[in-house]
């Protein structure tokens, strides 16, 4: 298993109120997996994010990431973490503007101290996944829309991460665009890779092999993409979810 989730629970307090934005919340997620996390605004889909990005820690729960308790990690172990076990993905690219397409996928080999030569091959490498290898010279403001996800995505890949984590995809770009960014993770899938995605687009859910759907910090449903991104956001968590103990 590459993502055990054991009664995840994040508490805020806001103005004196308790916010619960993970209540209870169990999944485990096997390597090779493409996995959709759905719900509307509030739903803690993003707190959900955070947690298994190691960006956010929760107020009581486990969580194994390959086996690891994360929150036995120090600082620096969670730092290796995030720039090595896991490539990002986000919504708004998130580019340096000044540097080149292929200057911009080598930035966390450069943070993990990889040498210029061997950096410069694996940045090539992730731009050929991602079928742009012909815009390297590019500077982001050069580039579409769906060419700076590709960038994104490629970015994500360069480091060989046991687990592509994708924050709302195609929520900056039209419906063309997006679809060529979903067929991109489909064969990202198709050739062994671990990625879960969040989003509140049913439409992207569908395409996904599994959706897990929140709904006040809670598991609401769990299975098939196609059944569980357009099911009303109330209904009960389905067998799938039992079976993987949510």
């Amino acid at each position: 298993m590459l993502i055990e989730l054991k009664d995840i629970h994040r508490e805020y307090n806001v103005g004196g109120e308790l916010v619960r934005a993970l209540d209870g919340v169990s999944i485990g997620i096997e390597r090779g997996e493409w996995v959709a996390i759905i719900g509307q605004s509030g739903s803690g889909k993003s707190t959900l994010m955070n947690v298994i990005g190691c960006l956010d820690t929760p107020t009581r729960g486990e969580y194994l990431l390959n086996g690891k308790d994360v929150a036995r990690m120090s600082d620096d172990e969670l730092a290796f973490i995030r720039n090595k076990e896991i490539g990002f993905i986000f919504q708004n690219f998130q580019l340096l503007p000044r540097e080149t397409s292929l200057a911009n996928v080598e930035l966390p080999l450069v943070y993990r101290g990889v040498s210029a030569k061997d950096r410069r091959a694996k940045a090539i490498e992730a731009m050929q996944k991602v079928k742009l290898e012909h815009r390297m010279t590019h500077k982001p403001t050069e580039l579409s829309g769906g060419q700076r996800q590709r960038v994104a995505i490629a970015r994500a890949l360069a480091g060989d991460p046991s687990l592509l984590l994708a924050d709302e995809p195609t929520g900056n770009l039209d419906s063309n665009t997006g679809e060529e960014i979903v067929r991109l993770f489909a064969e990202l899938h198709k050739a062994g890779h671990t990625i879960v995605l969040v989003t509140h687009e049913p439409k992207l859910a569908a395409r996904c092999p599994r959706a897990i759907r929140l709904s006040d910090g809670k598991v609401v449903g769990d299975g098939p993409g196609a059944q569980i991104a357009f099911q009303d956001h109330q209904a009960p968590v389905s067998q799938a979810a039992e079976a993987h103990g949510s």
